[in-house]
C-alpha cells in the first residue's frame, strides 16, 4: 500500500508494511500512530510501520514572512491604510505546539497584528502616526512575541512598511506644507528687505553725519582763513578798516558764485526786487538758456 507521496513500501512485517518517509532539510516530520502523536523526525529518511504509523505532516523551520494590510482611523478622524510585514519562525524545541496548537497560524497572527495596529493608530493623530512608525513596530513585535511564543513561534522582526492616507488627504497635506513654506519664504524675504533698508538708512545717516562734519570743518577753515586775511590786509594797507576788508571778500565771493552759476548746463534766473519785473526776468532767463 502507498500511504502518501513520502511513503515507500519495502516489504511485509508481522502483518504490517515497513515504509520509508523522507523529510527535507530545515523541516521536522510529525509522526502519528493510530491518530495519536508518536514522535518527531529530523531531516532525512526514516522507517514507518504502516498502516500503524504514518507521517502526519511537516513543520518548516525556515523564516516565513507575513504581509498584513489594515485600514483604520486616526485620532483626528483620517482613514489610513497601514501595511505591516512580520517575519517569524517555528521554534525547534516547540514544534509540537506549533503543529497542534493552531489550525492556521497566519490567520491568528493577522488578527493580533490588526488588533495592535488599530489600538495604536486610534490614539494618534495622522502626523503623530508618521512620527511613531518605529515605536508602533516595536510594540507590534513585543505583543506578537508574547502571544505567539506560547504557540511555538518566534518573531524575528515586525515592520510598519507603509502608512498611506486617502489621496485627497495627501493632496491637502501637500498644499498645507507648500503654503507653510511659501509663508516662511515671504517672512525671510521681508526680513532680508528690512535688514537692507535699515543698513541703507544707517549708511545714509552716517554719510550725512560725516558730510556735516566736513561742512563744519570747511566753514571753520574758511573763517580762520578770513580772519587771517583781514588781519594781514589791515596790517599791509594803512587806513583800511575791517569793514572794507569784509566788503572786498564778500565781493570776491559774489564773483565766484556768478562764475559757478554761469557754468555749462546751469540754468539760472535773476529776478528783481520788484514783483512786476519777476516775469520779465524769467522770460529773459529762458530766452538766454
Amino acid at each position: 500500500n502507498k500511504m502518501n507521496d513520502s511513503h515507500i513500501i519495502t516489504g511485509g512485517l508481522d502483518g504490517g508494511c515497513c515504509c520509508f518517509a523522507i523529510v527535507s532539510t530545515s523541516e521536522i516530520g510529525v509522526v502519528e500512530r493510530f491518530g495519536k502523536f508518536s514522535r518527531l523526525e529530523e531531516a532525512g529518511c526514516f522507517a514507518l510501520m504502516c498502516p500503524i504509523e504514518y507521517l502526519s505532516g511537516k513543520v518548516s523551520l525556515r523564516v516565513h514572512e507575513l504581509s498584513v494590510k489594515i485600514e483604520t482611523k486616526t485620532k483626528d478622524n483620517v482613514f489610513v491604510e497601514v501595511c505591516c510585514s512580520v517575519q517569524y519562525q517555528v521554534i525547534r524545541d516547540k514544534v509540537y505546539k506549533a503543529y497542534y496548537s493552531l489550525s492556521n497560524a497566519q490567520d491568528q497572527m493577522r488578527a493580533y497584528v490588526s488588533d495592535v495596529i488599530r489600538s495604536s493608530i486610534c490614539g494618534l493623530t495622522l502626523d503623530e502616526s508618521f512620527e511613531s512608525k518605529e515605536q508602533i513596530a516595536i510594540d507590534l513585535k513585543s505583543h506578537l512575541e508574547q502571544e505567539m511564543g506560547t504557540y511555538g513561534f518566534s518573531i524575528i522582526t515586525a515592520l510598519v512598511t507603509d502608512l498611506s492616507p486617502d489621496r485627497r488627504v495627501r493632496d491637502a497635506m501637500n498644499e498645507i506644507n507648500a503654503s507653510k513654506r511659501l509663508k516662511e519664504s515671504a517672512t525671510q524675504r521681508a526680513e532680508g528687505e528690512k535688514i537692507i533698508k535699515v543698513k541703507r538708512a544707517e549708511a545714509e545717516a552716517e554719510s550725512m553725519y560725516l558730510s556735516g562734519v566736513g561742512v563744519a570743518r570747511q566753514r571753520k577753515a574758511i573763517m580762520l582763513g578770513l580772519k587771517d586775511s583781514i588781519v594781514d590786509f589791515s596790517a599791509s594797507v594803512s587806513g583800511a578798516s575791517a569793514k572794507d576788508v569784509m566788503d572786498l571778500l564778500v565781493l570776491n565771493q559774489y564773483f565766484d558764485t556768478l562764475q559757478t552759476v554761469g557754468g555749462e548746463g546751469t540754468k539760472c534766473v535773476f529776478t528783481a526786487n520788484e514783483q512786476s519785473q519777476v516775469s520779465t526776468g524769467i522770460m529773459q532767463g529762458n530766452a538766454g538758456y
